[in-house]
């Protein structure tokens, strides 16, 4: 009851083919993997520029811990559902937003970030449209998928708060950064004052690009949806290496470089040593303990 539904779901579905469970699921994670490349393409060409949407992709593909993206995980299905749905909903096509979320909220707990940034963006469309019922609508139906588990494994645990009770039995949960803190404390350094340090400075880190965003005029329901998933990966008590997969849904933080690097005077000539140095760290964390 830890993990969301949704993928579970499609690999029975798939294993109908005569696939097992795990074949299905590397399937759909490859399949999944190429639509949010489009995904990812299509909403940095309407943000910005065609160029500006190849190099997001490539930013994506070569993240660290991309490797995921070739695992049956769920990653790549949410990425897939995420980047569609918003860029559905820059161009105010609100059900099929709303449907995509809805789903995304079925994958992954995160995927009430897209909820977040649909109601986001109708604060800013209210006022001058004519559907706002098929407006409000749209917003309770993204934040439904979410919901919908989250009661559901309550009802199953007999008590409203059983999602959280499950979490916390796989030692999940989210206490605004605290763990996160006292691991800096114990593998940095014993000194609070240079943990302190270290803290604020990974605080600014991730304060700073939303900030940037909002200054050069963004559309604020990207940076809601990335705020929100940024919070939830940081904040999250559970082990520190997973901290850089949750990150992955974060990809409007790669917008903002993709278009960076599209003023620079060579982009590509970043994205292989970027890729390389991806492929060579996938590696090593395969066969270690977790990203460091």
């Amino acid at each position: 009851m830890a993990f969301f539904p949704l993928l579970p779901w499609l690999e029975r579905a798939a294993s109908i083919t005569g696939l097992t469970f795990g074949q299905a699921g590397l399937l759909i994670s490859a399949m999944a993997s190429v639509v949010a490349a489009l995904g990812l393409f299509h909403l940095g060409r309407h943000v910005y520029s065609p160029q500006a949407g190849t190099l997001l992709v490539c930013l994506w593909a070569s993240l660290p811990v991309s490797i995921v993206q070739s695992m049956a995980y769920s990653e790549s299905l949410f990425v897939a559902l995420a980047a569609w749905s918003l860029y559905f909903l820059m161009q105010d096509r609100w059900v099929a937003a709303a449907v995509l979320a809805c789903a995304a909220g079925l994958t992954r707990p995160v995927g009430a970030a897209i909820g977040i940034a649909m109601c986001t963006h109708a604060l800013t469309r209210l006022r001058h449209a004519d559907s706002r019922a098929r407006i409000l609508a749209s917003c309770v139906l993204s934040l439904s998928g979410t919901a919908a588990y989250v009661l559901w494994v309550g009802s199953q645990q007999g008590t409203f708060f059983g999602y959280l009770d499950v979490q916390a039995a796989w030692g999940n949960g989210f206490d605004a950064g605290y763990s996160f803190a006292r691991f800096l404390g114990e593998f940095i350094s014993p000194s609070p004052i240079l943990t302190a340090v270290f803290l604020l400075a990974i605080i600014a880190l991730t304060v700073t690009p939303h900030v940037m965003m909002g200054l050069r005029g963004y559309p604020p329901a990207l940076v809601a949806y990335s705020a929100v998933v940024t919070v939830m990966a940081m904040g999250a008590s559970g082990y520190f290496g997973s901290k850089p997969r949750l990150l992955i849904p974060a990809f409007p933080l790669l917008l903002l470089v993709a278009i960076t690097l599209q003023r620079s005077a060579k982009p590509y000539l970043w994205i292989a040593p970027l890729v390389m140095t991806s492929a060579l760290y996938g590696a090593f964390w395969l066969n270690g303990s977790g990203p460091p």
